[in-house]
């Protein structure tokens, strides 16, 4: 047939394939191939399924138009289009009333629709080809450098003569509407001419906006944003509106203006170049109010951050003056205010009024220079205050991340955070992303710095649509940020706006970007502002007045001036912006108890019941069931409690005292060395259980979550670590695979966990699990670095916490730690543990992992835990825990004078006297080298040497210590680890060791015997026979009869 070679001729057609398949050559699909494979997918298309000859179906019948896909041009579509006009010619009623146009113009009879009669079939197809390629293509074109040094090649499908057309048929009407679609291609559009078609599409898609949608495979969501974008008319703005948005880019660009002048050498890192982002974000909060919003989490690096704190989340303009003159806290003197940080890295929180007259509360967290970093933090708040607020639907709390260009690109994070947007236990209904491009990083061009047409690329593979918009038309950005939240409430997933820009001045206000884009700050010197542009803008529509801008001006000025005077006056308050759940939590100088974490007997034995039991017809896997039974029979006899049932435990008991509880890392619902199982999994439905999630009758379905997580280590814990900075009364836990690949999130710990306290005065609980442990199975699967953490710590080695002697009694009874005093006059009281950053153990009993967890709840401070659990011991019959140590009963073997708690030290327990002279040998030790030394101590029936497990390394327990060592007063002294010297323990315990043996008269460092490996480049060997060989010399050496020379 005449039209069937038409059609074969458009698909023929090389260049239009290119359009269609991106670029990919058809070839790619095999004679054998029935789905086409990843790498050769249809890139803007939904994919079609290939069949072989041997797989080939009946002959497709006609279908309704809407059941239509979007490439009919495919190697199905002859045989589709060829039954079609057979159906038509049998009855023209048969077919959709646009292809009954078509197949009438084609034999030349009249159509029923007027004005296209002239419209062939190959036309039409022409012409919707046309269309897709502005919708897939037209950013290419689309002017979105403020500066207009970007080149780019428009693409030839951009073109009207690509497509056979020519200036003669402009004027020429054409109908669009054969499929099912919105905005171009709808059918209810009007017949318009070719030039109407040609430069709405423009307008549309090669303005100051370039829209990338068309990967995103769904149709509802591509014909929503077409609506949107497929207008009849372009998008205006009245009056008022536009009297706002100057308003508030008035303010974005006089703000820095000011800071320029009254600090002309400070670095701000200022917004000069990008002032639209100021009234495009607030547009943007705006409209997610009106759309359900309540609060919004912020994340963003230093560039524009004064100005977004100063302007959108109406941080106090005084206290950020007061900031650039150095002011103090003065009225803080005397209480702990750690070391502080530069301005533009503080954050702050607001209850902001909207336009819409509501009120939407926004937190800016604080962050490092580390880009990105604060991206997986935003996420997991975002996610816990959805929790605490019972957002099912994730509609009322939002995260919203500022990136740069650069680090968008090219820092890992942020995949990993985007990859955590629809996973079930981490999604938050969706982020905005906002790219502040300033087409350049420090001094680094974009073809440098990524591999990619844009930066915004790797927002793709989540299918997120991505709004690129020319920081130069304000109205554009407020345009694309009101989509954008529109979006995500609509759609609950990830957007992104790019906001292309540029730099006004280098990195900071004081570099020389000369140096490197010698071009670009030439023109950028001549380059009117944002805000000039659009004042001339009204003022030659007439919408504003000169007087009228003159009076805006001045309004702002005025203000900053007044402002500025009172900053000189203005006493800073750092605890301001803590959330209201942190209330009455104890700072680092204030008192704090720290109380029992023993629980009730008969509380134990119900929970433990609770958390045996599996549902009827229930399949669990004979193993797992095995390990069951055996935790139900542990709870009836109340002995050989394994470790994996006292994490159990610790939750379960929790939960009952109304905590929320949280576990996520890889793999951790069954445990890395399979000895949780906590989700257990029917072996013939493949349904999950938690017993976990059945403590309390009508538990919240999240009040214990546990789950497993993308294979990330950096993202990951900054989640975690985000989550547990929202509400102190949640038990978070992030566990790695391996203590080793906690590296992977090196920055995290570096910058957040260990020192965010001290910088911004962010409490967190954090618990962070570590397995660790010296068993032959390499360099990559033994340490935790226990080292890097005990390096960190700033708890001083060379002063033992004293006691005031008239509190002596009060601080036993609540086991305060106390720091040095200076003078009786100025004495302060100080808790050693709430004055160190955080807390590493190294535990070696279920009892005493139990009581650490609960820990971290019952106290009124919060404090990182970082634990180097265990992996052999998980299943030691030696490693075992009777529940009287888990309960607060008088006279049980956990409970002392304190009563039930985590013990920081474990004696000797050879039920050793106050003094036992006859001891040669103190050998203290951490984590499961202990039971190899108590295995070869009984071996060898040394009776004379006390073993001693200093569970909790950080703060060093100096009393407990120094108590051990007036136990045995003629004991040689001797650490014990199966590390190397130059990693584990041994650095960060010697100078602590010898400061207490000083302070008890034991003598000094040539005092301080070492046993353990030798230094060594890599945390292990990889040859078993080796590690066997170290294991055995080590132990044996710390119990062997003869005196220890070390270190000669």
């Amino acid at each position: 047939m005449a039209w069937l070679r038409v059609a074969s001729s458009i698909t023929k057609h090389d260049a239009i394939r290119k359009n269609l398949y991106g670029g990919r050559a058809l070839y790619c699909v095999k004679r054998t191939t029935t789905v086409l494979p990843s790498t050769c997918r249809i890139r803007n298309f939904h994919t079609t399924v290939f069949k072989s000859k041997e797989q080939t179906a009946p002959v497709p019948r006609p279908v309704p138009l809407s059941k239509l896909t979007d490439n009919f041009l495919d190697g199905t579509s002859s045989v589709y289009l060829e039954e079609l006009q057979r159906a038509w010619e049998a009855d023209p009623n048969s077919v959709d009333e646009s292809w009954d146009n078509f197949f009438r113009n084609f034999v030349g009879q009249a159509s029923t629709s007027p004005g296209i009669s002239g419209q062939t079939i190959q036309e039409s197809m022409q012409l919707l080809l046309l269309v897709r390629a502005y919708q897939v293509s037209g950013h290419m074109k689309a002017k979105l450098d403020p500066l207009g040094l970007e080149e780019r090649k428009v693409p030839d499908e951009l073109d009207l003569a690509f497509y056979g057309f020519t200036e003669a048929d402009l004027d020429r009407e054409f109908f669009l509407g054969v499929w099912k679609m919105s905005g171009f291609l709808s059918e209810n559009r009007p017949v318009q001419t070719l030039r109407s078609i040609l430069t709405r599409l423009e307008q549309a898609y090669c303005g100051s906006i370039g829209y990338e949608y068309m990967h995103i495979p769904d149709r509802e969501k591509c014909n929503w944003l077409r609506d949107r974008i497929e207008t009849l008319t372009r998008t205006e703005y009245n009056r008022e509106r536009r009297e706002v948005i100057f308003d508030r880019l008035a303010w974005s660009t006089l703000f820095e203006n000011f800071l320029a002048t009254k600090w002309t050498s400070a670095k701000r890192f200022g917004l000069e170049g990008g002032e639209s982002i100021i009234p495009g974000m607030k547009e943007m909060f705006d409209r997610a109010s009106d759309l359900g919003v309540e609060s919004i989490v912020m994340g963003m690096a230093h560039r524009g951050r004064l100005n977004v704190l100063g302007n959108v989340v109406r941080k106090p303009l005084r206290q950020i003056f007061c900031e650039f003159s150095g002011g103090e806290p003065a009225d803080e003197v005397g209480l702990y205010t750690g070391t502080g940080d530069v301005k533009y890295h503080l954050g702050t929180s607001y209850d902001r009024p909207t336009r819409g007259g509501r009120r939407i509360h926004l937190s800016l967290l604080a962050n490092p220079s580390h880009l990105e970093a604060v991206n997986p933090l935003i996420v997991g708040k975002t996610r816990a205050k959805q929790y605490y607020s019972n957002d099912a639907g994730r509609v009322r709390n939002m995260g919203v991340l500022i990136h740069g260009d650069g680090s968008f690109a090219g820092q890992g994070v942020v995949y990993e955070t985007l990859h955590l947007s629809a996973l079930p236990n981490y999604t938050t209904g969706g982020s905005i992303h906002i790219v502040f491009n300033n087409q350049v990083a420090f001094t680094t061009d974009p073809k440098s710095g990524r591999s990619s047409q844009y930066c915004t690329d790797v927002a793709k593979a989540l299918n997120a649509p991505i709004f690129h918009v020319n920081g130069d038309d304000v109205e554009a950005v407020v345009h694309v940020c009101e989509l954008a939240a529109e979006w995500r409430q609509t759609f609950h997933s990830d957007v992104v706006v790019d906001l292309v820009c540029y730099r006004r001045f280098g990195h900071n206000e004081i570099d020389e970007p000369s140096f490197t884009q010698p071009k670009m700050y030439k023109v950028i010197r001549n380059h009117p502002s944002a805000l000039e542009i659009y004042q001339k803008k009204l003022l030659e529509s007439g919408e504003l007045t000169q007087e009228e801008i003159d009076k805006i001006h001045k309004k702002v000025t005025s203000i900053l001036n007044d402002e500025f005077l009172a900053s000189k006056d203005y006493v800073p308050k750092r605890r301001d912006w803590l959330s209201a759940y942190w209330s009455g939590f104890k700072s680092p100088e204030q008192i704090s108890r720290i109380r029992n974490t023993g629980v009730k007997p008969e509380i134990l034995k119900n929970v433990g019941k609770a958390i045996t039991i599996l549902p009827e017809n229930f399949t669990p896997h004979k193993a797992v069931k095995r390990i069951y039974e055996q935790r139900s029979q542990m709870v009836e006899t109340g002995e050989d409690i394994d470790w994996g049932f006292a994490e159990a435990l610790a939750f379960s008991t929790l939960i009952v005292e109304g905590n929320h509880v949280r576990l996520s890392g890889q793999d951790v619902e069954r445990g890395t060395f399979s000895h949780r199982h906590a989700v257990v999994h029917d072996q013939t439905t493949a349904e999950r259980y938690c017993p976990l999630d059945h403590v309390i009758m009508n538990q919240n379905e999240e009040m214990f979550t546990i789950s497993n997580s993308s294979l990330s280590e950096f993202g990951v814990l900054g989640f975690e670590l985000g989550y547990s900075m929202e509400n102190p009364n949640s038990l978070v836990i992030w566990e790695a695979q391996f203590g080793d690949f906690a590296n992977g999130a090196q920055v995290i710990f570096d910058n957040f966990l260990s020192s965010g306290e001290s910088k911004w005065l962010r409490q967190t609980g954090l618990v962070v699990l570590l397995p660790h442990g010296y068993d032959g199975q390499g360099p990559e699967h033994s340490s935790g670095r226990l080292e890097r953490f005990l390096q960190m710590a700033d708890d001083h080695p060379y002063t033992i916490p004293e006691m005031d002697p008239t509190l002596r009694k009060q601080i036993q009874e609540c086991n305060w730690q106390i720091v040095n005093v200076t003078t009786p006059a100025n004495f302060t009281l100080r808790k050693q543990i709430q004055e160190c950053n955080w807390q590493i153990v190294n535990v070696t009993t279920p009892a005493n992992f139990f009581h650490v967890l609960r820990r971290q709840i019952h106290r009124d401070f919060r404090k990182p835990l970082i634990v180097m659990s265990p992996k052999n011991l998980l299943r030691s019959k030696v490693c075992r825990s009777n529940l009287s140590e888990f309960d607060d009963v008088q006279g049980h073997p956990g409970f002392d004078k304190q009563g039930t708690r985590f013990k920081r030290l474990i004696k000797d327990q050879n039920n050793h006297s106050d003094v036992e002279g006859g001891i040669r040998r103190l050998v203290l030790c951490s984590g499961k080298v202990y039971y190899e030394l108590d295995e070869q101590r009984t071996k060898e029936d040394a009776k004379d040497v006390a073993l001693c497990r200093v569970e909790q390394l950080c703060p060093f327990p100096y009393d407990l210590v120094q108590r051990e060592l007036k136990r045995y007063p003629n004991a040689e002294v001797v650490w014990c680890q199966e590390e190397p010297m130059n990693m584990g323990g041994y650095t960060y315990i010697l100078p602590r060791l010898i400061t207490s043996m000083k302070a008890v008269g034991r003598g000094g460092y040539e005092d301080v015997k070492y046993v353990g490996r030798a230094p060594s480049a890599a945390t292990a060997t990889g040859f078993l026979k080796v590690h066997l060989k170290e294991q055995a010399e080590l132990v044996q050496k710390a119990i062997q009869r003869e005196p220890i020379n070390f270190p000669y």
